[in-house]
């Protein structure tokens, strides 16, 4: 069971998190319970938490250790304000000395920071990681104090990564190894286990992060790895939704995605799921379920398989990402020559630029990237073989539906919904499970909107 942000954001949202878990725990000790173990519960860093710990790493690196410290002030007074959830004294207690300790380092790493005018990706992996690391402690003191067998797990002893700071990716074999160690013998005797989300360390014991959106990954780690009987990740919407709510109107909850739809749309936009979460859960066949924690009664959410049952429709759900930026690779050598492409893709491998959407023709290739950081030395490395430009402030939007397959007139309808809005780029998977369109920005609100009138109306989720 993962719990995102808001669902930890305060006293209330534990209080809630709290009674959830107490359920969870009564449903897998009756005897028809498939698996008596757990429930196991990752944590995200109390809502907003993590991004006031990068801004206090940026203002240490950049030599304002007073505007660092006072954001951590401000950081610890809301840790102590919400540890008085925890309602027996002496765990209270407990907990604010721990509080008191990690907060008192996190000033000391700022101080020398500060001096230094700079902050590596190690030390921002240590800063970042606290919020996790302190939401833990609290969450497992809460569920104890409420008569609720748990155990805090230090993040850092149950999941092992390699040593790419801020995007570490996890050794299966050794973290595999690590829970069956730290938290096999807690689940035996029948207690909680809690741990943080987003937060691992190396063979060598240093902090590591699974980077942005990484506790829905940690929450998959985990049950791949103990051979969990579900994932479930408890958020602040009903599930999984046929589009954003915040462009879209009448928008409802998805009841059933396969784990390629899933995919598709977490990573083209949808924000309910971290693109990487569900990859370690297809591997295992393990169903992930998408759960509302501000209404856990009213609820049904979604549940995310291998296969889904047929619904009729072509479409499951639309999704778009912005901050795009479209790169034209144009060069008439490319004419009837081999090895141009993979010239190309050496070239944004070399400088880790990933690429989302390719189209090409005879003298042209044409690509999307979320990241132009690096374009420039790109452009320079394929200078000899070609000529680079690219179109800032576009976007991908993504149609996605097991359906697409069997319908053959659903791309007419799709460009017909978009008459009168520039496409700049068209693409359509092998698996024909998705349609790729890249926009201007400014056009994502009307072609969302369209799109989803034309197939599905205007009906909401009662």
């Amino acid at each position: 069971m993962k719990f995102g942000g808001t669902s930890v954001a305060d006293r209330p949202a534990i209080d809630r998190l709290v009674s959830i878990v107490r359920a969870a725990r009564q449903a897998a000790i009756q005897p028809e319970a498939s698996d008596w173990r757990g429930p196991i519960v990752i944590v995200s860093a109390l809502g907003g938490a993590t991004d006031r710990l990068l801004g206090v790493a940026a203002q240490a690196g950049a030599g304002d250790v007073e505007g660092a410290l006072e954001n951590l002030r401000a950081l610890r007074a809301r840790h102590h304000e919400v540890a008085g959830v925890i309602a027996m004294p002496a765990e209270r207690g407990e907990v604010e000395a721990f509080l008191r300790r990690e907060f008192d380092e996190l000033d000391r790493i700022v101080g020398a920071l500060s001096v230094l005018r700079e902050v590596s990706p190690r030390w921002l992996d240590t800063i970042a990681a606290a919020g996790e690391i302190l939401s833990s402690r609290i969450v497992a003191a809460a569920l104890l104090s409420r008569g609720i067998a748990a155990a805090w797990v230090d993040p850092r002893l149950a999941v092992v990564t390699d040593d790419e700071f801020t995007a570490a990716a996890p050794l299966i074999p050794e973290t595999t190894r690590a829970l069956a160690e730290v938290v096999d013998p807690i689940l035996a005797e029948r207690r909680v286990p809690v741990i943080g989300g987003f937060v691992g360390a190396t063979r060598d014991g240093l902090t590591t992060t699974l980077g942005r959106g990484g506790s829905d990954y940690s929450a998959a780690i985990v049950g791949a790895c103990l051979g969990a009987s579900e994932i479930q990740i408890w958020t602040d919407v009903d599930g999984m939704l046929t589009s954003d709510p915040r462009i879209v109107k009448g928008v409802h909850v998805v009841p059933h995605l396969s784990f390629a739809e899933a995919s598709e749309l977490a990573y083209f936009g949808a924000k309910v799921l971290h693109p990487a979460t569900i990859q370690p859960a297809v591997g295992q066949n393990i169903p992930v379920r998408i759960l509302n924690s501000q209404r856990p009664e009213d609820s049904t959410g979604t549940l995310i398989t291998r296969d889904r049952p047929p619904t009729g429709l072509p479409l499951t759900a639309v999704a778009s990402k912005k901050g795009v930026t479209v790169v034209d690779i144009t060069s008439t050598r490319m004419l009837m020559a081999h090895g141009f492409l993979r010239r190309i893709f050496e070239a944004f491998e070399s400088h880790k630029t990933s690429v989302d959407v390719v189209t090409t023709s005879e003298v042209s290739v044409s690509v999307t990237i979320d990241d132009p950081r690096r374009l420039p030395a790109i452009a320079q490395s394929l200078a000899h073989v070609a000529e680079v430009t690219h179109e800032d402030h576009m976007a991908i939007v993504c149609a996605v539906g097991e359906g697409l397959q069997d319908d053959p007139a659903f791309v007419s309808e799709l460009l017909d919904a978009m008459k009168g809005i520039p496409i700049r780029l068209v693409s359509q998977a092998g698996t024909r499970r998705n349609i790729t369109l890249v926009i201007r920005e400014s056009d994502v609100t009307q072609a969302l909107t369209r799109i989803h009138e034309r197939f599905f109306g205007q009906r909401v989720e009662s």
